[in-house]
């Protein structure tokens, strides 16, 4: 392909939860070794870039999002050494390597917070978010934690409350003062300079708070048995004014090396995310687009309505992004189910702009069952209903004890979902109509094919309301996507006498020239065409 696009555009993303990907050596947790180990199976299957969540020291009291340095690597998962490994052999097999990167929030175990928890005049003290108590003695105001309970927590020996979002192990960084600021992107140019080719930006719509540090005011639509930190409407803490002014700041820093991108984890309206891409494109690459991790109802007008309303409220030149899901939320094949993943797959991998998949998405790996006791997510020591873990299960590599992902003495860190005998990558190696091989499939038609990875978007409308239609067009190339959310046999029609050739069906069993006229789907399934532009 000759065009001036970058590899963040037309590549594939693939994220890997580092604890659950491959165990080396038999602690039963995951490691960068284990990765590298598995560098040629990622190239086989097609995806182009890995992100990794944090692999740096901390006392996981939120797994790694909880940092004490952010220019090392926590002895769990190897050594900067085994970073170092790791990006080379990534870059040797074409492989770009996206870190994770946590501004808002540091370990209260970092030297900084140490330092500025020492007294109220230590020249850190500026470097979190210190406030005097209220008037009755109680948090500075009414702000709640994401995790449960109040964002402040009291600090006896010097008589005020700092504030975390978070866990009240993850202190907020005060991202107002400049030597936070300059020191964050110290650490940001330490993996640049060693060759990571970018990040992915935890918690961003969060950097800054309110100077006034006024109430939330509380929701309306609250109700019994809604997440607690629901209660309030978080108007004082998100994507608050100046905010576009660090993201210039951290886009102007990657752009001083060559081909770096920023993904951004922005928890926002589509409406309010479009200003992330700033007003000259000059901040994030990739403001996250989680809609259809959100989607209430998985049905084709629902997701055609989702694609038309982010596509048209994309500036012009942005380029757009598409995520099933991620290590905090629920599995695509558990929400929607075995057969639809597959539907899913072809959804996410033929739409315009760049796929997100999470690692075991080519299996149709599903969330995992745990009793409360076997949970290791914070969120669910009081909330075992909000537990992340269901969806980090390890990576389910083959048929033996603990489904490859650990030597067999060794325990995982989270239990083996109980089908890995027959949902892991040996088996579905093997069969050729396996969800791996039909993803397998997906990419490489992807990524031979200008239309899909660059070409326009545009719905075609249909009587069938099970079934969403779309085209990809690029210069003379054109392909067509038919894709049936429902149980039943349907036939979709285009108003054209001509033919459409079969490149892929989601059953893996169909090829050849259909008329398009009328093109009969079965239950679930989606077909990928090639027609004459």
């Amino acid at each position: 392909m000759t065009h001036s696009h970058s590899w963040w555009q037309t590549g594939v993303i693939y994220q890997i939860y580092p604890r659950s990907f491959l165990d080396s050596n038999g602690d039963g947790i995951g490691d960068l070794p284990g990765i590298t180990s598995k560098l040629d199976y990622l190239r086989w299957l097609g995806v182009d870039a890995l992100w990794l969540s944090p692999i740096y020291p901390s006392p996981m009291a939120d797994f790694g999002y909880d940092i004490t340095d952010y220019t090392n690597v926590h002895p769990l998962f190897g050594t900067l050494k085994d970073l170092d490994t790791f990006l080379h052999e990534a870059h040797q097999r074409d492989l770009k390597v996206i870190l994770d990167f946590v501004p808002n929030h540091t370990s209260d175990e970092h030297p900084w917070f140490q330092q500025s928890r020492e007294s109220r005049t230590n020249d850190k003290r500026g470097w979190y978010i210190w406030r005097d108590p209220a008037d009755d003695g109680g948090p500075p105001n009414n702000w709640q934690s994401r995790f449960g309970g109040s964002a402040w927590t009291f600090d006896q020996p010097s008589g005020q409350y700092y504030l975390h979002l978070y866990d009240v192990k993850q202190p907020d960084l005060n991202w107002r003062n400049p030597q936070v600021r300059q020191a964050m992107y110290t650490n940001m140019r330490f993996w640049l300079e060693r060759g990571v080719d970018g990040f992915r930006v935890d918690a961003l719509e969060v950097l800054l708070k309110d100077e006034q540090f006024r109430d939330n005011p509380l929701n309306p639509a609250w109700k019994p048995g809604d997440p607690p930190r629901r209660r309030l409407i978080e108007h004082y803490i998100v994507d608050q004014p100046g905010m576009h002014d660090i993201m210039q700041e951290m886009r102007a820093l990657t752009e001083t090396y060559d081909q770096r991108v920023l993904i951004g984890e922005l928890a926002l309206p589509v409406e309010r995310l479009m200003s992330y891409y700033g007003e000259q494109l000059d901040e994030i690459h990739l403001p996250f687009n989680f809609q259809f991790v959100h989607l209430p109802t998985w049905e084709a007008h629902a997701i055609r309505q989702t694609v038309e309303g982010y596509e048209a409220a994309l500036p012009e030149g942005a380029w757009p992004n598409w995520v099933l899901g991620n290590h905090d939320m629920s599995r695509i094949a558990t929400r929607v189910g075995r057969e639809q993943a597959r539907l899913t797959q072809m959804l996410l991998l033929t739409l315009r702009g760049t796929p997100i998949c999470y690692y075991g998405e080519e299996l149709g790996m599903q969330n995992i069952t745990l009793a409360h006791e076997e949970m290791q997510d914070p969120l669910a020591r009081e909330h075992p209903e909000y537990s992340r873990d269901p969806v980090r299960s390890p990576m389910q590599w083959d048929g033996s004890a603990h489904a490859g992902f650990s030597p067999a003495g060794m325990k995982p860190w989270l239990p083996v979902a109980t089908d890995y005998q027959i949902s892991n990558v040996a088996a579905e190696q093997q069969d050729p109509r396996s969800i791996l091989m039909l993803t397998r499939a997906l990419l490489a038609v992807r990524r031979s094919s200008d239309a899909l990875t660059l070409g326009s978007y545009q719905s075609v409308e249909q009587e069938s309301a099970t079934c969403f239609v779309y085209q990809r067009q690029y210069v003379h190339q054109c392909c067509l996507v038919a894709l049936n959310f429902s149980a039943q046999d349907q036939v979709v029609t285009l108003p054209s006498q001509r033919q459409g050739r079969i490149l892929l069906s989601t059953h893996l069993d169909r090829e050849g020239l259909i008329p398009l006229s009328a093109m009969h789907l079965r239950g679930n399934e989606g077909i990928l065409l090639e027609v004459e532009a």
